[in-house]
C-alpha cells in the first residue's frame, strides 16, 4: 500500500542520506516536483535476488514460508501480493489442480498426459479471469509461443510458483507479468497495456485515454530519473509501506480468507445465553405475534365448544366443530389483514412515542403476510372439512336422525351432495376460494418478484402487475364474504351472523383511507423539473414540491404515471431532504410498471422534448429509516438502490451542520429532537456504473463534509477483486496515487474512496463499538433478507458483549 504524507517525505530522505540501508533493507526515496503540493513517501526492500532453479526449491519455500509471514521495513508491513488467494480460501489446492489437469488431459492422446495453454486458467481455478491468466503463464514460462501443451510437472511448477507466499517471488512474477518484451525494463506503453488488462478483468470502465493518464501517473511516481522506463526496484515500492493518509485502511473492512467471525478472545462481557440474545432481538414482534395467536385459538376453542353442544354435532360431529372454528379465525383475520395496509394511519401512529417502542411498525408488511398465512389456514379447515367432511355426512345421514336434528335448516327432503353445492352458502364460499387462490398465488415471491423464472405461459399472467391487479379482486371477496355470512346453514338467528361485525369498522377505516389518499393526490401539483437517465436502467426525477408537503428524511412516497395505469401506485423513497425545495426520487427498473416508466422518459430525452410524462405523488409515509431520529449516531447499509433510502438522511444530516440546535424543536410525542450528529454509510454495489446515481450527492456531502465531519462514507465494489489480489493491484495503487494527488477516486469519481470486495462486517461493527463505547446506534438496512439477518445477528452480538447498542432497522423492499 501507499503512503502520502508531506513530512514523511523529507524524513525519509533525511535519513536515506545519512544512511541508505535500514536493517539490511535499502531505502529508496521518491521525490516530486517542488511545484507539487503532494509528496509520497514509498519504502521498499529488497532482501536477495529471485532464484528458483527447480521445484525443489519452490516447495522448500512454501515449507518455510508460512502464508501469514509478512516481510516488514523498518516496522511497517509489506502488503502481499496475491494470485490466487481468493480461490484458494476456499479450499483449493494441489490436490484440486491435479484432478481437473487429469480430466482434462485423460481426452488426449499421448504417452504424457498434457494439457492444452487454454486450459491454465481453469486448472488453476481462474476461469473467471481468462485473460489475465494467460498473460499470468506467459510471465511464468517466459514469452513463449502460446500455443503450446503443458504437462503436469510443470503445472506443478506454476502452481507453486504463483502460490509461494514469499514476496520476491510474486513482485517478480507481476513485474514478468508487466514486462511483455522480457528486458527487464517496463515502459509506460507496457503499464497502459496492464491497467487496461486489470480493467478489464475487474469489470471497470477505463478508456485507453485514462489508462495513458494513469500510466503517466505511475511513471512520474517511480521513475524520478526520468529514464522512460522502471525496474523490479521501483516497482516493489508500489507494494510496499503504509497506508494513504487521510483514509481509512481496506484491512478494517475488507473480508480476508482468514478472517472469521469466531471472537471466543475478545475482551468483552460473558455472553448472554441463545434465549436471552432471542429475546432482546425479538420481543416486540414476539408479544404482538402471541397476541395474535392467542385471540385465534380462543375464537377457535369458543366457537368449537359451542357447537360441541348442537344438534347438528350427532350429524357432522368434530368435522363440524372444526369447520366453525376455523371460521370464526376466519372472520378474525379478515378483518385485522386490512390494518398493516392503512398506511397513513400507522405513519400517524408510529410519531406516538410510547407506541412506537412497543409496536414494531416497520414490521407491517410482514404481520399482513402473517395473517394471510392464517387465512390459508383457515380457508384449509374450513372449506376442507365442509366439502370432504359435513356435506357428505348430511347426503348420507340416517333419515331419522336428519329429521330430528337438522331437517329444519335443509327443509323437508334431505338434500344430496351437488344440491348442497349448488346453494348460495356454498357457491360463495367457493368463489371467494378461488379468488384468494390467485390474489395469494400471484403475491408470493417468485410470481411476484422474478416471473422470468417461471414456463414461459406464465410468464405473461405473473409480475408486479399481476400482484397489484389480483389483489383488488378481494373487493369482491369481501362482499361475497357478506353474503357467505347472510345465508349460513345451521342458524337463522341474526345475532350469530356476526361476520359484518368484524370487518366493518377496517373495512371502513380502509375505504376512508384509499378515498383520502386519491383525494390528496389530486390536490398536489406536481412537475417534473428534470429527469435524468443513469446507466443500469436507474430513472431520476427532480420534481417540484407541492405548498403544504411536509415530510422527514427517510420517507417514501407513491408515485403513479396516468399515461401508463390510472389506478397503479408504487412506492419510492424520497431522496431529498425535508429542506430542499423539490422532491426527488430515483426509480431502478425492476418490473413492468418500472420499465414503461423508464422508456418514457428515455424517449422523450432522446428526441430532446421537454414534454416529460405526468407524474402524480401520495403521502408522505413512514418508513423503517424514519427512525434515524432517535440516534446521536446511525449506520446506513444499502445493496445496490437500495441505498435510495439513506441519501436524504445524509442530505439531512448535512444540513443539519448549518443550522443551530435551537432550530429543531423538541416534540414530546414523537420523541424527535435533532438529527443524528454521526452518521456512517456503507454502501455496496456490483457494477462500477451504479456510482453514477448518487455521484453529485456525494461530492455535495463531501465538500461540505470538510467543516465537520460528521458523516463518513465507505463505498464497496464486490467486481473488483480484493485488495492485495495481483488482478486488482495495479489498480489499487492508481487509486492512491490519483486521490493523493486530485482528491478523487478514480472509480466512483468522487472524493469517496471505493474499498474493494465486500465488507467485513464483523469488523466493522467492532471498530464502531470500540469507537463509540456506552453509545445507542441505529443500524439502518436496505437490501436482500439474507445479508439483512447477518447485520441482526452482529447487532445482537455486539449489543450483548459490548457497551455499545446497535438497535437493527430493515427496509421493506
Amino acid at each position: 500500500m501507499l503512503q502520502f504524507s508531506s513530512s514523511s517525505s523529507s524524513s525519509l530522505s533525511s535519513s536515506s542520506s545519512s544512511s541508505p540501508y535500514v536493517d539490511g533493507a535499502r531505502v529508496v526515496p521518491l521525490s516530486f516536483s517542488p511545484t507539487q503540493n503532494w509528496s509520497l513517501s514509498l519504502q521498499r526492500t529488497f532482501s536477495g535476488t529471485f532464484s528458483l532453479d527447480d521445484e525443489s526449491q519452490l516447495a522448500d519455500n512454501h515449507r518455510h514460508s508460512p502464508e501469514n509471514l509478512v516481510p516488514t521495513v523498518a516496522g511497517l508491513a509489506i502488503e502481499r501480493l496475491r494470485f490466487i488467494d481468493q480461490v484458494a480460501s476456499g479450499g483449493m489446492e494441489w490436490k484440486d489442480v491435479e484432478d481437473r489437469f487429469d480430466r482434462l488431459s485423460s481426452t488426449k492422446c499421448g504417452s504424457v498426459p498434457v494439457v492444452d495453454w487454454s486450459d491454465f486458467a481453469y486448472c488453476i481455478g481462474m476461469k473467471e479471469s481468462p485473460e489475465f491468466a494467460d498473460e499470468l503463464l506467459g510471465a511464468l514460462q517466459g514469452r513463449r509461443d502460446r500455443h503450446f501443451e503443458i504437462t503436469k510437472t510443470e503445472l506443478h511448477y506454476y502452481w507453486l510458483r504463483i502460490t509461494d507466499p514469499s514476496f520476491g517471488s510474486r513482485i517478480r512474477i507481476f513485474f514478468d507479468l508487466c514486462d511483455k518484451n522480457m528486458d527487464g525494463k517496463i515502459t509506460e506503453m507496457e503499464i497502459k497495456q496492464v491497467i487496461l488488462l486489470s480493467a478489464s478483468t475487474n469489470k471497470l470502465s477505463m478508456t485507453p485515454e485514462e489508462a495513458k493518464d494513469y500510466s503517466a501517473l505511475i511513471m512520474e511516481a517511480l521513475d524520478t530519473e526520468k529514464r522512460g522506463f522502471i525496474e523490479l526496484a521501483q516497482l516493489e515500492t508500489l507494494f510496499k509501506g503504509g497506508s494513504t493518509k487521510g483514509s481509512v485502511s481496506v484491512d478494517q473492512f475488507i473480508k480476508n480468507p482468514g478472517d472469521c467471525d469466531d471472537d471466543d478472545d475478545d475482551p468483552y462481557r460473558k455472553p448472554m445465553s441463545p434465549i436471552e440474545i432471542a429475546f432482546r432481538t425479538y420481543w416486540r414482534r414476539a408479544w404482538i405475534v402471541t397476541l395474535w395467536l392467542i385471540v385465534c385459538f380462543t375464537l377457535f376453542a369458543w366457537k368449537f365448544t359451542q357447537y360441541h353442544r348442537r344438534k347438528a354435532f350427532e350429524v357432522m360431529g368434530y368435522c363440524l366443530c372444526t369447520a366453525k372454528g376455523a371460521a370464526e379465525t376466519l372472520k378474525f383475520n379478515m378483518a385485522l389483514i386490512l390494518l398493516p395496509v392503512c398506511r397513513n394511519t400507522i405513519t400517524w401512529l408510529r410519531k406516538n412515542r410510547c407506541l412506537n417502542s412497543v409496536i414494531p411498525f416497520n414490521d407491517n408488511i410482514n404481520f399482513h403476510k402473517l395473517i394471510a398465512g392464517g387465512i390459508v389456514i383457515g380457508v384449509i379447515l374450513h372449506g376442507g372439512t365442509h366439502l370432504a367432511c359435513d356435506f357428505p355426512r348430511i347426503a348420507g345421514c340416517n333419515s331419522s336422525i336428519y329429521r330430528r336434528t337438522i331437517a329444519a335448516h335443509f327443509g323437508k327432503r334431505q338434500p344430496s351432495y351437488l344440491e348442497i353445492l349448488t346453494t348460495t352458502e356454498a357457491t360463495s364460499g367457493i368463489a371467494m376460494v378461488v379468488l384468494m387462490g390467485i390474489a395469494f398465488a400471484l403475491a408470493t415471491h417468485v410470481p411476484r418478484r422474478r416471473p422470468s423464472s417461471l414456463l414461459w405461459p406464465l410468464r405473461h399472467v405473473t409480475g408486479f402487475n399481476a400482484f397489484w391487479y389480483s389483489h383488488h379482486l378481494f373487493i369482491l371477496v369481501y362482499a361475497l364474504l357478506i353474503v357467505h355470512s347472510m345465508f349460513l346453514f345451521l342458524t337463522k338467528n341474526v345475532v350469530e351472523k356476526t361476520t359484518w361485525m368484524y370487518i366493518a369498522a377496517p373495512v371502513l377505516l380502509y375505504t376512508g383511507e384509499r378515498i383520502f389518499r386519491a383525494v390528496r393526490s389530486t390536490f398536489y401539483d406536481v412537475k417534473v423539473i428534470k429527469s435524468t437517465i443513469y446507466p443500469g436502467k436507474v430513472l431520476s426525477l427532480k420534481l417540484s414540491k407541492p405548498d403544504g408537503f411536509k415530510y422527514w428524511s427517510g420517507m417514501y412516497v407513491f408515485i403513479q404515471c396516468p399515461q401508463i395505469s390510472q389506478f397503479e401506485w408504487h412506492p419510492f423513497s424520497l431522496t431529498s431532504a425535508p429542506e430542499d425545495d423539490y422532491l426527488s426520487v430515483h426509480i431502478r427498473t425492476l418490473g413492468d410498471w418500472s420499465d414503461q416508466v423508464y422508456n418514457l422518459f428515455q424517449e422523450e430525452l432522446v428526441s430532446g422534448n421537454s414534454n416529460f410524462p405526468e407524474i402524480r405523488i401520495d403521502g408522505p409515509y413512514g418508513a423503517a429509516s424514519q427512525d434515524h431520529v432517535k440516534y446521536d449516531t446511525v449506520v446506513l447499509i444499502g445493496l445496490g438502490i437500495g441505498a435510495t433510502p439513506f441519501i436524504s438522511i445524509l442530505r439531512d444530516v448535512v444540513h443539519g451542520l448549518s443550522k443551530p440546535q435551537a432550530d429543531y424543536v423538541y416534540d414530546e410525542e414523537s420523541g424527535i429532537a435533532k438529527v443524528p450528529s454521526k452518521a456512517y454509510l456503507y454502501w455496496v454495489t456490483r457494477e462500477q456504473d451504479s456510482f453514477d446515481w448518487f455521484r453529485d450527492v456525494m461530492k455535495e456531502i463531501s465538500q461540505t463534509n470538510k467543516k465537520q465531519a460528521v458523516v463518513e462514507m465507505h463505498n464497496f465494489l464486490t467486481s473488483v477483486y480484493e485488495d492485495g489480489d495481483a488482478r486488482s493491484a495495479l489498480i489499487s495503487a492508481i487509486q492512491a496515487l490519483y486521490q493523493a494527488k486530485n482528491g478523487i477516486d478514480i472509480v466512483s469519481q468522487t472524493p469517496v474512496r471505493t474499498h474493494f470486495a465486500r465488507p467485513n462486517w464483523y469488523r466493522v461493527f467492532s471498530n464502531l463499538a470500540s469507537k463509540h463505547g456506552g453509545a445507542r446506534i441505529g443500524v439502518f438496512y436496505c437490501g436482500p433478507s439474507v445479508l439483512a439477518r447477518e447485520l441482526e445477528r452482529l447487532c445482537t452480538k455486539f449489543t450483548t458483549k459490548t457497551t455499545t447498542r446497535f438497535v437493527f432497522h430493515k427496509e421493506n423492499n
